[in-house]
C-alpha cells in the first residue's frame, strides 16, 4: 500500500512498541488509508497536523501518557484492555494486524474502554507497587529466617511479630545449637528485614499522607473496614469510577461475580477470583481502619 496519505483517516489503531509504533489508519468507510511505522519521536509531532479523529490504544505501558498527549491536541484517545482487542485480529499476528484490530475494536459501541490515569494517579499506583514489592521481598526474608532454623531444630510461634520476639535469645544460643556461622547469616537477613521495614513504613506513611489529601479517598475510608491503603490503591486504579456505568460493573471488575460458562440451557457458575477473595478478606473481615 502507498505511504502516501490520499485521505484523512478517521479512526486511527496505534500498536504500542519501546521504540516504534505501528499506525493504521481508516477513513469513514473503514477503508485503510494509512499503514505506517513511526518512531516515538514522531507520534506526536504527526497527529499533530491531523484532523481530529478517534484514536484506539492497548492500555499497557506508556498508553496513559500518549493518550493525556493525544487529547491535549484534540483528539478522542481511548484506551481498551488487550483481551478484548484479540478477538478482532485477523489471520497471522504482526504489528500492522495489531494496530488495524485495535483500529477496528475501537468503533465498536459495546467496547468497554479504560479510563486514561492522570499523572497523579500513576505516581500514587507506582508507591503501591514498589511497597508491594518490598512487602513481598520482607515476607521472603522472613520463611527463610524460620527455615534456616527450622534445619537447627528451632521453631518459632507463626507470625513476624513472635520470629522478631524470639531472635535475639536464637540468637544467643550456645554454638551446638547454630554454629557462628549461621548466627552471622541469620544477623545480615534480620539486618535486611529492619531496612525493608523502614522502607515499607516510610512509602504507608507517604501514601496515608496523599489518602488525607484526596476527597475520593476520604469518601471510601468512611466505609467500614477501608483504610488509606486500599482505600488510595482503589483511587489509583478506576479514578473517579467514571468509567463504570454502575456499581455491579465495578464488583465484575473486582471479580466479585463467579466465573461463568454457560450455553445452551446450562448454566454454569465457577468460582471468583483471587483478587476478589483478597478484597472480601480486606475490607470485609478486618476491624474498621485496620488497613
Amino acid at each position: 500500500m502507498s505511504q502516501k496519505l490520499d485521505a484523512s483517516p478517521a479512526v486511527i489503531g496505534i500498536d504500542i512498541g519501546k521504540n516504534s509504533f505501528h499506525v493504521v489508519g481508516l477513513d469513514g468507510h473503514g477503508a485503510p488509508v494509512l499503514r505506517q511505522k513511526w518512531s516515538r519521536g514522531q507520534v506526536e509531532a504527526r497527529l499533530a497536523n491531523m484532523p481530529p479523529c478517534l484514536i484506539g490504544m492497548e492500555a499497557c505501558v506508556g498508553a496513559h501518557h500518549l493518550s493525556r498527549k493525544l487529547k491535549t491536541l484534540g483528539h478522542d484517545a481511548r484506551l481498551m484492555p488487550a483481551k478484548y482487542v484479540r478477538p478482532y485480529s485477523k489471520g497471522q499476528k504482526n504489528d500492522f494486524r495489531d494496530a488495524e484490530a485495535i483500529a477496528e475494536a475501537v468503533q465498536r459501541p459495546t467496547m468497554k474502554f479504560v479510563a486514561t490515569k492522570t499523572a497523579e494517579q500513576l505516581d500514587l499506583q507506582a508507591l503501591h507497587r514498589v511497597r508491594e514489592r518490598l512487602v513481598s521481598q520482607r515476607t521472603g526474608i522472613i520463611n527463610q529466617i524460620r527455615a534456616f532454623l527450622l534445619e537447627r531444630g528451632v521453631a518459632v510461634r507463626q507470625g513476624s511479630r513472635f520470629l522478631r520476639a524470639e531472635l535475639p535469645r536464637i540468637l544467643a544460643a550456645p554454638p551446638e545449637v547454630l554454629s557462628p556461622r549461621m548466627v552471622r547469616i541469620v544477623e545480615g537477613l534480620a539486618q535486611d528485614w529492619r531496612r525493608l521495614d523502614e522502607r515499607i513504613d516510610c512509602l504507608s506513611g507517604e501514601i496515608t499522607a496523599l489518602a488525607r489529601q484526596d476527597a475520593g479517598c476520604e469518601r471510601l475510608v468512611s466505609v467500614p473496614g477501608i483504610g488509606p491503603i486500599i482505600s488510595s490503591a482503589m483511587v489509583a486504579a478506576i479514578g473517579t469510577g467514571e468509567a463504570f456505568s454502575k456499581g455491579r460493573d465495578f464488583a465484575a471488575w473486582l471479580g466479585l461475580v463467579p466465573k461463568q460458562f454457560s450455553t445452551g440451557d446450562r448454566t454454569i457458575l465457577g468460582k471468583i477470583s483471587k483478587r476478589a477473595i483478597a478484597i472480601c478478606a480486606f475490607c470485609s473481615c478486618r476491624p474498621p481502619g485496620w488497613c
